[in-house]
């Protein structure tokens, strides 16, 4: 099952809704994300940050604090230069005062340096908690065909992954951003009040270190959108290996995999060599051209103390201001030191909003109503339905199902019975046609109250992390213990379970964990029958269970069933006997429907189905 399509309204029991009818067939690429401007993704962070305005503002309020008493230090070091007369004649009675004021503001500087690092990273790290809440509730909104068209690794490493990488760019970029707008601007204000000339000088050559690190990101973007949509890949292949690791090892495709794994590896160590030599050229080229405005103006203030020529300063004011011309190309150095992972937080930040711009489920109509004790009518009028526009799977499926009638549907595999079943629980929307439950349409029924009407056993069995009585529990949080009881014992569970450990507090590990597959899907029918619903899903529910316990719980199902609509897939025809009506499918059609003796005297395709198994068995 997908969890995220139905949880909390529909009695779900397995791994995945989907079945196996031409999902893989979405057109289309999987993983490509598409260009989005960096202005926009900016402004999209931008609008994560404003809820937490007020630690925005105390963070730029404490850079400008701590980088205004920064750049009064160097004024203070060259009075103190000025000072120093000539050997061995120090005006200590002026020197004095300036160095207590010289530790007051370096204290201060670093007080208020510490509060502008609390207040950015929470900025950042509220920031990074909101996007992954809106990334996860994202999920629960999708629809299903997206979350089926694309890896599910794939999904997570954007969850988890990608929207870490925005938070590690964000606390750099806010870092930077705070105390380099100071800087540049009150660096720019004192070198202007000691010397005009020389403050032209400065801001003329840099420029030219702007324009090299601009030209340098440019080339390097491109590298880092595929490092980011590589490592995805890489992920959605972990998932895949490590969850399906007994199949993998049955089919001795371990080579294989790992092939496949070395290759992605490649692929992902290339294109992280390539961005991160591109980037790598910023901050050498920056701090080449800064070391270069440095000497200019060492040489230019050396001439104005020996000539007054651009104009007459003292060895302190050049000291001071050779300290105002490293500072105001400080920024440019650490901006671009830092442009690496500010430029993978943009990749990962279009990924995260690829995701989050994703189709979801059509929603609810503004009047939809409450499915209320559901009486269990359905009828499907005319039903069409395809996963993509040029491939028709459903074609005018017609059914009547009535109050406590049984139905079977048989056929060979990939005709559509599995989505059929996605059908009525919506989780696709139909093409043409009208699907009516209790004599109104589905669509004019919330999804979460039509969905509670139904209960729904599927052949894969989904388990998750909890005890085996939250797990039979599912569908039904307030359920006490004895009815939990009752329902495992129902579906022939609760022999197993007492001898568990520790009974119905036994831990299940992630996806069943040790339990056989036949003890899963019994856990996954008690909690069905926990549910108790007015219309049942049946998909292979029994395909994993011995012959001997098949006939038990087959007993339990005829119990539950009783008064119930019911839907039953199954490929052995043997189980379905029974069933009020059998509905033969074949490349998304009805051929035949009738019950068993009736459609083995017709001799027709189910005839066919019936005896070639038959046939097999004995």
């Amino acid at each position: 099952m997908n969890p995220y399509a139905s949880t909390g309204s529909v009695a779900t029991v397995t791994a995945s809704v989907s079945g196996n009818d031409n999902l893989n067939d979405l057109g289309g690429p999987k993983r490509n994300v598409p260009p989005m401007p960096a202005g926009k993704v900016t402004r999209r962070l931008l609008s994560y940050v404003r809820p937490h305005m007020a630690s925005f503002i105390i963070s730029f309020v404490s850079a400008a604090i701590s980088v205004t008493l920064q750049l009064y230090t160097p004024i203070l070091i060259g009075q103190g230069i000025d000072c120093i007369v000539d050997a061995g004649k120090v005006d200590f009675a002026t020197l004095a005062p300036i160095i207590v004021k010289l530790a007051i503001v370096v204290v201060l500087a670093a007080v208020f340096q510490w509060i502008q690092g609390y207040c950015v990273n929470r900025l950042s790290y509220e920031t990074v908690r909101d996007m992954r809440m809106e990334a996860s509730d994202k999920l629960s909104r999708m629809s299903l065909s997206f979350i089926d068209s694309h890896a599910h690794g794939d999904l997570i490493s954007r969850v988890v992954n990608d929207v870490d990488q925005v938070g590690d760019g964000l606390l750099q970029g806010f870092t930077q951003l705070f105390t380099g707008v100071v800087t540049i601007v009150g660096t720019l204000v004192f070198m202007l009040s000691i010397s005009v000339p020389m403050a032209i000088v400065v801001v003329l050559v840099t420029p030219l270190s702007i324009f090299a690190a601009g030209l340098i990101a440019k080339l390097s973007n491109k590298s880092f959108a595929a490092q980011q949509s590589i490592q995805g890949q890489l992920g959605g292949h972990i998932e895949e290996y490590v969850g399906e690791q007994k199949l993998v090892d049955a089919f001795a495709y371990g080579s294989h995999a790992k092939q496949r794994f070395d290759e992605l590896n490649e692929r992902l160590y290339m294109a992280g060599e390539h961005a991160q030599f591109m980037s790598s050229l910023s901050n050498p080229g920056t701090r080449f051209i800064n070391n270069i405005i440095y000497a200019v103006v060492a040489v230019i203030g050396c001439a104005g103390v020996i000539t007054g020529v651009p104009a007459r300063l003292t060895v302190g004011q050049v000291q001071t201001f050779l300290s105002y011309a490293n500072q105001y190309t400080k920024p440019f150095n650490e901006v671009t030191s830092v442009i690496t992972q500010i430029q993978t937080a943009y990749a990962s930040a279009r990924r995260v909003f690829s995701l989050l711009d994703a189709g979801e489920e059509t929603p609810d109509a503004a009047d939809a109503a409450e499915l209320v004790e559901p009486r269990g009518e359905v009828q499907l009028k005319h039903v069409d339905f395809s996963y993509v526009p040029d491939r028709k799977l459903l074609q005018d499926i017609c059914i009547d199902a009535q109050p406590g009638r049984r139905f079977a549907l048989v056929g060979p595999t990939g005709c559509g019975k599995t989505t059929l079943i996605n059908l009525l629980l919506r989780f696709y929307d139909i093409d043409a046609g009208e699907i009516d439950v209790d004599g109104r349409s589905s669509r004019e029924y919330t999804r979460a109250s039509l969905r509670r009407s139904f209960g729904m056993v599927l052949q894969d069995s989904w388990l998750f992390e909890g005890t085996v009585h939250e797990n039979i529990a599912y569908g039904r949080a307030d359920a006490t213990r004895e009815q939990v009881v009752e329902a495992a014992r129902r579906a022939h569970a609760d022999k197993f379970i007492r001898q568990l450990p520790q009974g119905y507090d036994t831990m299940i590990g992630e996806d069943g964990g040790t339990f056989s597959q036949g003890q899963k899907q019994l856990l996954c029918i008690a909690r069905v029958m926990l549910t108790n619903p007015a219309i049942l899903l049946l998909d292979e529910a029994t395909s994993s269970i011995d012959t001997r316990t098949e006939l038990q719980v087959q007993e339990a199902f005829d119990e539950l069933m009783t008064g119930r609509t019911s839907f039953v897939v199954a490929h052995r025809l043997s189980t379905i006997r029974n069933a009020d009506c059998i509905l033969v499918m074949r490349d998304g059609q009805i051929i035949e429907r009738g019950t068993h003796e009736e459609l083995l005297a017709a001799n027709g395709f189910y005839a066919g189905l019936y005896n070639s198994q038959w046939a097999v068995e004995e």
